[in-house]
């Protein structure tokens, strides 16, 4: 399986958009699940998560994030806060196809497009997880870009449903025989 690139950055946002788009009008001021956030907080972190990371794959910085910041508008509908999702995820694919697979940026250490890409899956994935519990909408990662995102920044990672491996490897999920994780990190730079 090739590496994650931008059409699975694309692909997790469109499914983020799916799954909560139907649940805009509800009440997103409650928590993302077992986070502090509400639910758009959560989905507001996930669009400055992404366009942080399509800044440091053009920008390329080598010691630290870029000193920049996405504010979206307070008053900012919950199905505005998704469409911001959405451009912010086109901007990260846009910069990861762009970018050659030499490329290398910051983050804890030199990162590759395609470890930009798989961390802005991740987080699309995992707080729609959050948000999806936070609403009650019942709601599991596709099974290939949890595989992406485990493949890449989780090598470590036991067999499993691949869905069921990544929560539980970020603290949201059980997985049979195994202690519920309470503290993790993934590892997207490069040795």
């Amino acid at each position: 399986m090739a590496g994650t690139d931008g059409a699975d950055v694309r692909d997790a946002a469109e499914e983020m958009n799916r799954v909560l788009d139907p649940h805009r009008e509800r009440d997103w001021s409650v928590p993302a699940g077992t986070l502090t956030w509400s639910c758009w907080i959560t989905a507001a972190h996930v669009a400055h998560d992404l366009l942080g990371y399509a800044g440091q794959v053009t920008g390329r910085p080598d010691d630290g994030y870029l000193p920049y910041d996405l504010r979206v508008c307070p008053d900012a509908t919950p199905a505005q806060v998704l469409t911001v999702v959405r451009a912010c995820a086109g901007l990260l694919a846009v910069a990861v196809d762009a970018a050659p697979p030499e490329a290398r940026a910051w983050h804890f250490g030199p990162c590759d497009p395609a470890g930009f890409a798989a961390m802005g899956v991740a987080e699309t994935l995992l707080h729609t997880h959050d948000i999806a519990l936070g609403l009650n909408v019942p709601w599991q990662p596709p099974q290939r870009l949890s595989t992406l995102v485990l493949r890449r920044l989780f090598p470590d990672a036991p067999a499993g449903a691949a869905s069921e491996v990544l929560l539980w490897m970020t603290g949201r999920g059980e997985l049979p025989g195994r202690a519920r994780r309470t503290s993790w990190s993934w590892r997207a730079a490069l040795d």
